[in-house]
Formats: structure tokens, C-alpha cells, sequence
């Protein structure tokens, strides 16, 4: 059995509630310039991973975005900036069609695509600098490394960090049509069927489907990501590749951080410890919201938490 303790994080005074959480370093921390090449990971099925990759020759730690994430989005670069600046090699995977470059197939990228994460480590191991350390994954792609650690006996990492989980597809669905939360469905709908209005440009035999009919993701899902990917209907989808069910099977070093106050999801979707493998140590923060963990006493000043936390265990991954 698995572990949940309480989060050493305390937010900023100056930041109260879930919402300021989450939008502050979106809208507000600044993002680094990074040196960092293109590395193309061929996948079975004729699709393609684009990695950007930095220089240096210390572990590699791979980074797996949200959705509709890129290199853009806040904790991208700043993360990768950080594990460099530690002495690792981070290599940030872009899911499929996030890279700039469309993917070859109708299909996309979707919360339970852990072949996709398990194609990249494959490649990564056979490289010359050999299988990677750890991999970190920020919301769908927090729950996409889970469900890969769950589903594999010996997964090609010594460790893992998963941020800011939707432990079960189905609630988080439910939770953006609640509140403030609907502002974030919105953005995040729009982007997805901007996304598919381009594949369909591409793609002319891709079904015309009405998108303005389409209200939230339940729709989108049931319309668009399960038909693309071989799941008879959201409903499918969501029971498939929720990472909840896959908790219990992970044997592998794992840190999970999440906020009870998170707006893209419900706090009865948070596992209960007997559900986390032996190798799973969830730590729970009062205060936080979606990939927030923003402290410190001066606005001028912030003090991003996540990203510390983060480097702390993997620098422990060193000493097992």
C-alpha cells in the first residue's frame, strides 16, 4: 500500500483561493529561453513523438504536457530550464500534433495513450545516453505517466512525479461544467476543436462534424477523441483510461502532487491510500489549485513551489 501525507506547501497570502492559483503563473511567470534540439521518435503505427531535447550528458528526465500543452505553457519551460540547470538532460515529449508539425494519422494524442510515453522511454533507453531517470507528467499527461506505471511491470524509469491528476476522466468532465470552472471548459473546448478543424482541412475524409453543437467535453469525447481512438463512446473512454484503477499496480518511486481545492476536478476523485501501489506517495496541499503551488510573501517575488519540490525528489532518485 501507497502513502498520502500532507504537502509542506503553503500559498501566498496574495494569492487566495483556487482560481488565482491557477491562472497566476499562466498569465504571469515568465518563460525562459531554452537551447534545445528536435528528436523524432518513429511509433508503430506510422505516426510520429517529437521530443525537444537539451545538451548536456546527465540523466535524461522526460516532461509530458496537459492538454493542449506545448513548450509554451507555463511550467514547460520553467521545468525544463530547472532539471538543466540541476545537471539533468530533460527531453520534453509533445504529444501527438502538439509540436508545430501535424501527426501523420486521424488519430491525436489523449489522456490514456501510455503507448505513446512507453514508445518515447523504449527509444530513450536505446539511445546513447541509456534508459531515462525519471519522467515527470503535468494533468492528462500526469495521468497518462500513472496508467503507463500501472500497466508495467518494469517500466523504464527509477522514478516519477505527476502533477495536478484527473484521477477519473469522468469527474473531471463533470467538474468543468461547474461554476468558474466553466471558463477553463471553454478555452480548453475551443482549442481542441481548433485542433480539429485543422486535421480536418488536412484530412478531407475526417467526418464534418457540427462543433459549435458540441457544449462541453463529454461531447467532444463521445463525437471526437473516442471514435479517432478506438473506444465506443466517452463513456468508454473515460472507464478505459482513467489511471484511478492503475494506482495500486505501481511498484515504481512515484510522487504525486495535488490540491484538494483543484478546479479541475472533484476532491472525492482523490484516491484513498489503499488504492496507491507500494512505490506511490501521494502528497495532499489544502490550497493550490490546477498546476498552481504558487507561495512566497511578495507578489514582485513569487516562490514556485512545484518546481522545487519536484527537483528535491528527483535529486533523491540518485540515493536509492
Amino acid at each position: 500500500m501507497g502513502e498520502i501525507r500532507a504537502s509542506r506547501f503553503r500559498p501566498a497570502w496574495w494569492l487566495p483561493g483556487a482560481h488565482l492559483q491557477t491562472l497566476w503563473p499562466s498569465l504571469a511567470r515568465p518563460r525562459p529561453r531554452l537551447a534545445l534540439h528536435r528528436e523524432r521518435v518513429e511509433l508503430a503505427d506510422g505516426d510520429f513523438i517529437d521530443l525537444a531535447v537539451g545538451v548536456g550528458s546527465g540523466p535524461t528526465v522526460v516532461v509530458v504536457h496537459g492538454l493542449e500543452g506545448d513548450l509554451r505553457s507555463h511550467y514547460a519551460g520553467s521545468t525544463l530550464a530547472a532539471l538543466a540547470a540541476a545537471g539533468y538532460r530533460p527531453a520534453f515529449m509533445h504529444l501527438r500534433g502538439c509540436s508545430g508539425e501535424p501527426n501523420r494519422l486521424p488519430r491525436a494524442y489523449h489522456s490514456g495513450a501510455s503507448e505513446d510515453l512507453a514508445a518515447v522511454l523504449d527509444h530513450l533507453a536505446g539511445g546513447a545516453s541509456g534508459p531515462a531517470l525519471a519522467a515527470i507528467g503535468f494533468s492528462l499527461g500526469g495521468n497518462l505517466l500513472l496508467k503507463h506505471l500501472g500497466e508495467r511491470a518494469h517500466p523504464l524509469l527509477r522514478g516519477a512525479v505527476a502533477v495536478s491528476v484527473p484521477f477519473v476522466l469522468r469527474d473531471a468532465m463533470l467538474r468543468l461544467n461547474i461554476g468558474l470552472s466553466r471558463v477553463y471548459r471553454r478555452h480548453l473546448l475551443e482549442r481542441v476543436k481548433s485542433a480539429y478543424r485543422r486535421k480536418q482541412a488536412m484530412m478531407p475524409g475526417l467526418a464534418d462534424l457540427d462543433l459549435e453543437a458540441m457544449h462541453d467535453f463529454f461531447d467532444f469525447d463521445d463525437q471526437v477523441t473516442a471514435p479517432l481512438n478506438g473506444f465506443a463512446g466517452a463513456e468508454d473512454y473515460y472507464a478505459r483510461c482513467s489511471c484511478r484503477p492503475f494506482l495500486r499496480r505501481i511498484g515504481t518511486r512515484t510522487l504525486i502532487l495535488h490540491a484538494m481545492d483543484d478546479p479541475f476536478m472533484f476532491s472525492h476523485s482523490i484516491p484513498r491510500a489503499d488504492e496507491l501501489g507500494p512505490g506511490v506517495c501521494l502528497e495532499l496541499a489544502r490550497h493550490g489549485g490546477h498546476v498552481g503551488f504558487v507561495g512566497g510573501s511578495k507578489p514582485w517575488r513569487p516562490d514556485y513551489w512545484l518546481q522545487r519540490r519536484i527537483l528535491e525528489f528527483i535529486g533523491s532518485l540518485g540515493q536509492d
